[in-house]
């Protein structure tokens, strides 16, 4: 192995004494300083899930301008996850690793000047927009990280990878807390001043301790042949219900309290993280069950459970019981992340079935078929990461519209729970009816 400027010619994860004697070092240490720099990349495409608690009356802007801020962060962030996708394969890990880092200093300067009442909602569009960077981050990482490691220690690395990403959700939501509990909702910008220092301690550690690996190329004609087979948009639109779920919500629940209950913006915030912080923690269980029972089998249960737990939000908004309320959005966050994992499981499972299938026909030899299933499981890793981000979209324009046309969250809500619903019909019919269309024996373990 050589490394010049960081850069590793040589890297061979799945031979045993490589692994064992230098491997495991090189890739851990990349996995730790890349969870940090992926953390703080959830935690700014999430800092308009906290700066919209601080806009008081004193703002002029309305329940539904707020849900249209949040909204346009989670669509750049989703848009932006293909290209960031691709960006470590181009420009090395290490490398790109070290820009998306310093570009999260761009919204969080940008947010420190803006946040005070006077400023035009167009001028807090332009600067929500640009917190979307932060949820590119994301792709980028887990896309270099899976290059570190070997077959057998992916799924580990890469569910430390994303559960510590989406922890940085709730940690900005607590910092939030922590600061109107202690000066009001009158200085939002020393949440900027926290996390713009921790932002160039992340870039400055990644230049320091990371690497970029030689070998790694972009594969282009598998994301076309990805885009062409019907499975990535199977499995895209069901990660849309997890994934899109998580970060939807992640970004509303605060302005669901407010506009649904009138609670202040310290009630908001002081429950507002626990449903992110759940469904980060939960997220490596839903793979180790996926492992255990099988990945359709765990979400068909599992969007059952979102169902149901809509069901209990809609109820106890007619009741108007607060506590049940977030009860229940509390075990929507538990499952979408649970989801996160299961859904995320299916997808090297269904392709090495695929790849199977054509090995056994004579089509691909014994070791083409385990890397075709490779290259087309990442690709559609990518794709399906940043369509199930666009959900999260949805759900805040669903909440945008309902709370502007009827005051209340009831509407939303129930295309949310037709929506599972119809996520449980096609898990159902793709992956467990008997015989199913996609479903051979090889995919008992989807």
């Amino acid at each position: 192995m050589s490394i010049g400027g960081r850069w590793i010619d040589h890297w061979t994860p799945e031979d045993p004494r490589f692994w064992k004697e230098t491997g495991a070092r090189i890739a851990n240490r990349n996995l730790w300083f890349s969870i940090l720099t992926e953390h703080l990349g959830f935690s700014l495409w999430s800092l308009w899930s906290v700066m919209v608690l601080f806009m008081g009356p004193a703002y002029g802007f309305s329940a539904a301008d707020k849900f249209w801020l949040t909204s346009l962060v989670t669509l750049v962030g989703s848009a932006i996850r293909l290209p960031y996708t691709l960006a470590p394969a181009r420009f090395g890990g290490r490398n790109w690793t070290v820009v998306s880092a310093l570009l999260l200093l761009v919204p969080a300067v940008a947010a420190g000047f803006v946040m005070h009442p006077g400023v035009s909602f167009g001028t807090m569009v332009v600067v929500a927009i640009l917190a979307g960077l932060g949820g590119g981050n994301f792709a980028s990482s887990m896309a270099n990280i899976n290059t570190f490691f070997p077959e057998g220690r992916k799924g580990w690395a890469l569910g430390l990878n994303a559960g510590g990403g989406n922890l940085g959700v709730a940690a900005i939501q607590l910092v939030g807390l922590a600061v109107i509990a202690v000066s009001g909702t009158t200085t939002p910008q020393i949440i900027l001043w926290i996390y713009t220092p921790l932002i160039v301690v992340a870039a400055v550690c990644a230049a320091l301790f990371m690497d970029n690996i030689s070998s790694v190329r972009n594969d282009t004609k598998a994301f076309k042949e990805a885009l062409a087979d019907v499975q990535t948009w199977v499995m895209s639109f069901l990660y849309v219900g997890t994934f899109g779920s998580f970060i939807g919500y992640s970004f509303a629940f605060g302005l669901v309290l407010q506009n649904q209950f009138g609670r202040t913006p310290l009630q908001a915030a002081s429950v507002t993280f626990l449903g992110p912080l759940v469904g980060s923690l939960i997220r490596p269980v839903g793979g180790w069950l996926a492992d255990r029972y099988g990945g359709a089998k765990v979400s068909l249960w599992n969007y059952l459970a979102m169902a149901v737990s809509v069901a209990l939000i809609m109820a106890a908004s007619q009741a108007k019981s607060l506590a049940v309320f977030t009860a229940g959005f509390i075990a929507l966050f538990f499952f979408s992340g649970l989801g996160n994992g299961s859904t995320y499981k299916m997808i090297p499972a269904i392709f090495r079935a695929k790849a199977k299938t054509r090995e056994e026909a004579g089509v691909l030899s014994a070791a083409d078929s385990l890397l075709w299933s490779r290259r087309i499981s990442g690709a559609v890793i990518g794709i399906a990461g940043a369509i199930g981000a666009f959900g999260g979209v949805l759900i805040n324009l669903a909440f945008r519209q309902s709370f502007l046309t009827t005051k209340s969250g009831m509407v939303a809500f129930t295309a949310f729970l037709v929506f599972y619903v119809v996520c449980i019909a096609v898990t159902y019919f793709a992956y467990l009816r008997k015989p199913a269309v996609s479903a051979k024996p090889a995919y008992a373990k989807v």
